[in-house]
């Protein structure tokens, strides 16, 4: 990383980090970088919104102080493979957590949780292919390899189209099972993702692979919790605009809040931003604006979510097993979420949608009575009777909101990810879409920019190598 080489005054301050995004990325940014530098720095966080967190937001319904998670609404923890720390953080925070627990598929209301059901309902020959299947998986993914996800060992992963692969089944009502499965996590297409992707989303259910959880609460707490215990300062409706690299290696940030043009110099600039956001801001260098557009154009493979939550006016009857989600046959495959199974006492019931790939994308801006009404007619028929038990409902897009992995697509190594520019290595980059689309990767994200950061400034400060 080129460092700027200065002397006198500028010497003896903190060198100045600007991180772009108050996101999830950006906010984890800031705790692992405050937390292996050897000298203090001075971190400036610029969000373009009101509110910390991104796609992080567990807010409360009008018609009762319940929370429900609008965004993000698990954790994955890959303790049973190996070290896990985001898992670390939530608990070194003191933040509880709710083991998630979900194993029914939904076919046509036929709940579908193990093997016996699928004798029973889709006969001995889907059962023994279903066998088969399963057993492939775990052959073609190990727990290992599974935990390297986004990582550069995930580069041999198979980049096979996920719809050849399950196009290669015979038994259709297998294929269907599948399909749905894999689909109820996932926020693109089977023809649009690798099979490696694929076997992930379909073995997250097993344990021995990984396990879910959610912060009792709220997942927003996370968020809270870390920008309580920041040093950076924090600068809300901050929507930075241009980038411009100056003469002495410093980069000019400029932004506006409330129309009011600001700009400041920071020794180094990291972006913490989805693509879109990504790619609204200028970069007044040819260099870096052509590597910065690279960037983009690997990455940049829109993917969608949409959620659909109601509140009803008692707790949901009627949960299949212990599921705290159920995987559903209705929008191309979708994952309804059991808010109630988390809260055995409450006096209320929640029920949340997630709608992945072309559903989201197709659902995304109709109205939300027909939302709703969609949504309702999808229950199986255990909780047909929620239908008539509503006392409000709330919908949120998440359109283009995370990156989906084409068939075909491999991950650049982790350096170039995060550097796209080396004639400009002080512009770094973080954020889901490097790894797999979730908190975990956004974590090892932050953590591998932060990492590289902060050997950079222990170089820098050394006496040979003069100041910041």
């Amino acid at each position: 990383m080129a460092m700027v080489n200065d002397r006198g005054e500028n010497a003896r301050r903190p060198p100045r980090i600007a991180i772009v995004g108050g996101g999830p990325g950006g906010l984890f940014t800031a705790w692992h970088i405050e937390r292996l530098a050897a000298a203090p720095v001075a971190i400036t966080i610029l969000e373009a919104s009101s509110r910390l967190g991104g796609k992080v937001v567990s807010p409360r319904f009008a018609a009762a102080p319940v929370r429900y998670e609008a965004g993000a609404a698990e954790l994955y923890d890959y303790s049973p493979v190996g070290d896990d720390p985001l898992r670390q953080l939530v608990q070194s925070l003191g933040l509880p957590t709710v083991p998630l627990t979900g194993a029914s598929v939904c076919l046509a209301g036929r709940r579908i949780a193990n093997l016996d059901d699928a004798q029973a309902e889709l006969g001995s020959d889907c059962r023994r292919a279903l066998v088969e299947f399963d057993a492939w998986a775990r052959g073609a993914m190990s727990p290992g390899e599974f935990y390297a996800s986004g990582s550069d060992l995930a580069v041999a992963s198979d980049a096979t189209p996920l719809a050849a692969t399950l196009a290669g089944l015979q038994e259709p009502a297998v294929r269907r099972y599948l399909e749905t499965m894999i689909h109820s996590d996932l926020a693109t297409e089977p023809a649009a993702t690798t099979t490696g992707y694929g076997l992930q989303n379909y073995l997250m259910n097993d344990p021995a692979y990984m396990r879910l959880y959610r912060i009792a609460g709220g997942n927003e707490q996370l968020v809270s919790a870390i920008a309580e215990r920041l040093a950076a300062v924090v600068r809300l409706d901050a929507t930075v605009t241009e980038i411009t690299p100056a003469a002495d290696g410093r980069l000019a940030v400029a932004w506006h809040t409330g129309g009011r043009p600001l700009c400041e110099e920071f020794e180094i600039v990291i972006l913490a931003l989805p693509i879109p956001r990504l790619a609204a801001i200028a970069f007044a260098d040819a260099t870096l604006a052509e590597a910065i557009g690279r960037h983009i154009a690997h990455h940049n493979h829109p993917a969608h979510y949409l959620r659909i939550t109601l509140l009803l006016d008692r707790p949901v009857a009627g949960v299949p097993g212990e599921d705290d989600y159920l995987m559903l046959d209705a929008f191309g495959g979708a994952c309804l979420y059991v808010e109630s199974s988390r809260d055995p006492l409450g006096r209320h019931g929640v029920l949340g949608w997630l709608l992945g790939g072309n559903a989201a994308a197709e659902w995304a801006n109709a109205p939300e009575e027909e939302l709703v009404a969609a949504a309702l007619d999808s229950l199986p028929e255990p909780l047909a009777p929620c239908r008539g038990q509503v006392l409000e409902a709330r919908v949120h897009r998440w359109t283009g909101g995370v990156s989906g992995v084409p068939g075909g697509w491999h991950p650049l190594p982790a350096d170039r990810r995060h550097r796209p520019s080396a004639a400009h290595s002080n512009v770094l980059v973080v954020g889901d879409y490097l790894y797999d689309s979730t908190l975990n990767g956004v974590f090892d994200s932050a953590e591998y920019v932060a990492g590289w950061v902060a050997a950079e400034l222990i170089a820098a400060q050394s006496p040979s190598s003069g100041s910041l």
